[in-house]
């Protein structure tokens, strides 16, 4: 048995510190948190200092028993959670919990996970600080408050089902006031004029004019003043510039670099950084710090000079500008600075590069450019053509790394010829392009991280899950359009007339953009009305502030939550007593048929059209389209939904029928469904199309083989080509020509299939109708009816007896809720009633 017990957060972790230690240490893993709120109550006594009542959930039990048993027989106990205020909450837990002698306990921390690192943090322990520990549990229960508290608000004043948080509804204000922005501008247009010129050496010089004009009019008037017009360089001013590299990555900018150039989403982002970080090849990922040490800053030097020359390298100290950055930390930076790439999965990888390349480069030279402007002046009018280049001199931090940018209009200027004051050119070709004025973008993942970091709502740790609950809560959803067609004119000037010419682009785009959900809007509408201060940015930064303040021992927690509490519960009673119900309604004008009003709003179902007012007993509804909401519906749109379902004829006895679903336009044909191809409009569907669609189907459905005397039919869904068996869906892979599959290949696809379910099999009581299976990294999981518990690693499934998996089992099931007295007897009687009544008869 080792001397020494070390306790992380993470088996990947664990198993990257072994390696540096001697066999004096045993390195074991806690799996995060092991204690936490309980799930099914609010946890907090607010009546008696907002004490919180922690839990070991029952998937940690056997790890905690595990931990346990080994740091009695330990002679040290090493608390190396991350350093930061979870980190810091995991180690208070574990000392709690095990129950651990304070004189033989030692904290330590260590923001990289190399050899040098651990072995300085052994050598420097310390005791857990309980600073940290109060600004996280103030975050924790706070968020709980808010949670526990405004949900059931929501339930019964606009929908069941819906939640609500601190941050998290913030964040979705955010992306619900730029969607109202959007949908109220107001295009305008402006004509942008362009020249190509001609040097007397025959180079192009592009140019443009500086002001623009507001109607087509003045723009074609312009362009004929250019008839016979000879144009001349009238200035030429050449000067010297210089580009200086971005700092080194915090968690925001990290995120937001890697979501431009690498397209990956903020919660992909922080699982590689999280796996880089484990593998020792990055420092810790959660840092709102631009700081490098002075180690790492003589590292870089080195690497900079060894790769690319002394002349490359230029040590810098950057300053953090973000609210409420925690200086201590280091900026996320590659341990060792001299290998250039990972030796880890092709993610992975590309992250580390962009690590490595942004890193070297915030210690390299300024690149130096020569900037060059130019005027180009007409003998016919006063206005003048301008034109820009540079020349890169010396290229610097270019030879690693250029930032990315979120302006997709952002031009890259070019070099421009050789040109002289007082050279006269000639005119090319000559434009005048309509252009349309543009709303602000919608938020990205990462614009939106830039947001919440500029406001100072949330930090590094909060800002991946918080985009994932509002996306998950269906509060957001991603864009997915790409665009629509829009004409736009171009006036263009010949020897000597002017043509007008027609022409279209893709404007809209929404593709991975962030888009507010009707239930989003009114969820948002409704606490921005009510509870105007919690989802105030000021305020919410404010309450950021005051968690860092916990953090750094100046504010006491509970004073705090008071404070706060003392105004937010007395809010909620008053919002759940006298508050209106919230649907989102609007009255959209009055149906020509029936006279009726017709109306959109939130239903049980989703958005949906209504004609005829609440007490109308012959209302009818509609659900409104997935591309459809209630902001923006109009009266034509919403009438044309009642046109669904629309009857098409008939087919083998079958009505064959068009209508809108939850997930989008179908034809349906008995109790067969069938989308419709993207983009294909419901009323235009005639029965002659349907026909094609079932036709489609059939053919796809139609058994390709037998096996066992039981049909094959093979499909192609979200995850490719598959088979379908006796219930079960085999995917194949790229080794089987899915076109071609021959009765060998679908054998033995079937076969493999049947081995896998076998294989995976751990426990089957089938009288309970209880399962344990193998599941993915190792883990495994209990299946009972729609009940999933999953298992983690350290959990011997084999073992399990039938008993400990029903405790678990009911340990997960929701409490069943208890009839009231008066309920009780209310039933009692109508039984008895029910009783008499039967006996009479």
């Amino acid at each position: 048995m080792a001397k020494n017990l070390v306790i992380v957060e993470s088996p990947a972790k664990a198993k990257t510190i072994e390696k540096f230690l001697g066999k004096d240490y045993q390195v074991e893993s806690s799996y995060g948190h092991i204690a936490d709120l309980p799930s099914k109550e609010i946890g907090v006594d607010v009546n008696n200092g907002f004490k919180p009542s922690y839990q070991v959930s029952s998937d940690k039990k056997a790890v905690v028993k595990k931990l346990k048993d080994l740091a009695k027989k330990a002679e040290t106990v090493w608390l190396a959670s991350d350093e930061d205020r979870e980190g810091e909450a995991i180690a208070w837990h574990l000392a709690e919990e095990l129950k651990l002698d304070s004189e033989k306990t030692k904290r330590i921390v260590f923001h990289e996970i190399t050899k040098s690192a651990i072995v300085k943090a052994i050598g420097n322990p310390r005791q857990i600080d309980y600073n940290l520990v109060n600004a996280q549990q103030a975050r924790r229960i706070l968020d709980r408050l808010v949670g526990y508290e405004l949900s059931p608000v929501l339930w019964k004043k606009v929908k069941g089902g819906l939640s609500a948080g601190r941050v998290q509804s913030v964040a979705v204000r955010l992306i619900v006031e730029r969607e109202k922005e959007i949908n109220e501008f107001q295009v305008s247009t402006s004509y942008h004029v362009a020249a190509e010129f001609q040097t007397s050496e025959g180079k192009i010089l592009k140019a443009k004019l500086a002001k623009g004009f507001a109607t087509e009019l003045e723009a074609k008037q312009f362009l004929e003043k250019n008839i016979g017009s000879r144009y001349k360089i009238s200035d030429l001013e050449t000067k010297p510039a210089k580009k200086s590299p971005a700092a080194p990555f915090t968690t925001s900018t990290l995120q937001q670099e890697a979501a431009r150039k690498l397209y990956f989403s903020v919660s992909q982002t922080m699982t590689l950084a999280q796996r880089l970080y484990e593998s020792g090849l990055i420092t810790y990922m959660r840092t709102d710090s631009v700081n490098l040490s002075q180690e790492a800053m003589k590292a870089a030097a080195d690497e900079i000079t060894k790769s690319y020359g002394a002349e490359y390298s230029k040590p810098r100290t950057y300053t953090t500008k973000s609210k409420g950055a925690q200086e201590a930390h280091e900026a996320i930076r590659p341990t060792n600075m001299a290998l250039h790439s990972a030796p880890v999965d092709r993610d992975q990888a590309r992250l580390y590069d962009l690590i490595w390349k942004r890193t070297l480069a915030s210690q390299m030279s300024d690149a130096k450019l020569e900037r060059t402007n130019v005027k180009i002046a007409s003998d016919k009018y006063q206005e003048h053509f301008t034109a820009s280049g540079e020349v890169l001199l010396f290229d610097g931090f270019l030879k690693v790394y250029l930032e990315g940018h979120d302006d997709e209009d952002d031009e890259v200027e070019g070099i421009l010829p050789a040109l002289k004051v007082g050279e006269e050119i000639g005119r090319k070709s000559l434009v005048a392009t309509q252009r349309f004025t543009k709303p602000a973008a919608r938020y990205t993942e990462a614009s939106l991280v830039k947001k919440l970091e500029e406001l100072g709502i949330g930090r590094p740790s909060t800002y991946a899950p918080t985009i994932s609950t509002i996306i998950a809560r269906n509060y957001v959803e991603k864009g997915t359009t790409e665009g629509k067609e829009r004409e736009y004119k171009t006036l263009e000037l010949g020897q000597d007339s002017v043509k007008t010419r027609l022409l279209t682009e893709k404007t809209g785009s929404d593709k991975g953009k962030m888009i507010p959900t009707d239930i989003g809007i009114i969820v948002n509408d409704f606490l921005v009305k009510n509870f105007e201060s919690i989802l105030d940015y000021n305020f919410t930064a404010m309450v950021e502030e005051n968690f860092d303040e916990i953090a750094a021992g100046n504010v006491d927690w509970a004073k705090m939550m008071k404070e706060f509490y003392d105004h937010f519960h007395p809010t909620v009673k008053d919002v759940e007593e006298n508050a209106e119900r919230e649907s989102g309604e609007r009255i959209l004008g009055v149906d020509p048929k029936t006279g009726k009003t017709v109306l959109v709003r939130l239903g049980k179902f989703g958005p949906m059209a209504q004609i005829g007012e609440a007490d109308d007993d012959n209302k009818q509804f509609a659900s409104l389209a997935p591309d459809q909401n209630i902001g923006t519906i109009n009266l034509e749109e919403a009438l044309a939904l009642f046109l669904l379902p629309k009857q098409l004829g008939e087919y083998k006895g079958e009505d064959v029928e068009v209508n809108n679903g939850r997930f989008g336009p179908y034809v349906r044909f008995g109790k067969v469904f069938i989308s419709l191809p993207k983009g294909e409009e419901p009323l235009d569907v005639t029965f002659e199309r349907a026909m094609e669609l079932i036709k489609e189907k059939e053919k796809a459905d139609a058994p390709i083989a037998t096996y066992q005397g039981l049909d094959v039919q093979k499909g192609v869904g979200r995850f490719g080509p598959y088979l379908k068996w006796n219930g079960l869906f085999i995917n194949v892979n790229k080794k089987y020509d899915f076109d071609n599959l021959t009765q060998h290949d679908i054998i033995e696809l079937i076969e493999d299939k049947i081995q896998k379910e076998k294989d995976k099999l751990i426990h089957d009581w089938q009288e309970e109708g209880i399962r344990v299976e193998k599941a993915r990294w190792g883990r495994s999981v209990i299946l009972q009816g729609k009940v999933k518990i999953e298992l983690s690693k350290d959990v011997d499934a084999v073992a399990l007896t039938l008993e400990e998996v029903k405790a678990m089992i009911e340990a997960k099931a929701p409490a069943k809720k208890k009839t009231s007295a008066k309920k009780a007897t209310a039933k009692k009687t109508t039984t008895k009633k029910a009783t008499t009544t039967k006996t009479k008869k």
